[in-house]
């Protein structure tokens, strides 16, 4: 498990990487310092002679894309867990509680109550303002109700003393576990 983030680095670096050769090689072609003719034959108006007035929508498909381009460089590049708290100690300090011990601790909890086969935790939003993504797998035979209450009542209550936060909002998903049909012969 410890080797998905880097994979993920390694992914964005690679996206990157291409992307500013593809760019590289966009600007290179439309400036005609590519081999395609002299400095004063740009590709665009000797290929297609820009006469006329289309030649803005091309540019503005262009700069469009480049701009979704951007907008997808920064929605890769952004954190999607939270990876530290502040945590107040009470004498005037704080210590640093990581995002992965909570979801941890909050995940044991869990998945030690009656009824649940799997949990996943997700520490999300912004160091003043945490918000937990809680995935449930329950099995056949529990009660959702009972597992919500579980982990509305004691488990949030105790991470949200354990980290030092007066309110921890939580998105709970539930999903039950299939079981194959029984037989009765």
């Amino acid at each position: 498990m410890s080797g998905v983030p880097l994979l993920g680095a390694v992914n964005r670096a690679l996206l990157a990487l291409a992307g500013l050769v593809l760019l590289a090689a966009g600007i290179s072609v439309l400036t005609a310092s590519w081999p395609f003719g002299g400095p004063n034959a740009p590709l665009l108006r000797r290929r297609w002679h820009l006469e006329g007035g289309w030649w803005w929508v091309v540019f503005a498909a262009l700069a469009l894309c480049v701009l979704l381009a951007l907008w997808w460089l920064t929605a890769q590049l952004r954190r999607s867990r939270l990876a530290a708290l502040a945590v107040d100690t009470g004498d005037g300090g704080f210590a640093v509680l990581r995002g992965r011990a909570l979801e941890s601790a909050v995940a044991a909890e869990v998945s030690a109550l009656d009824g649940v086969a799997r949990c996943r935790v997700a520490l999300r939003g912004r160091r003043g303002a945490p918000t937990l993504r809680v995935a449930l797998e329950l099995e056949p035979h529990a009660v959702p109700a009972d597992a919500l209450a579980a982990l509305a009542g004691p488990v949030l209550t105790h991470a949200r003393t354990s980290a030092g936060l007066p309110a921890l909002p939580t998105e709970a998903r539930l999903k039950i576990t299939p079981h194959p049909a029984q037989r009765v012969a």
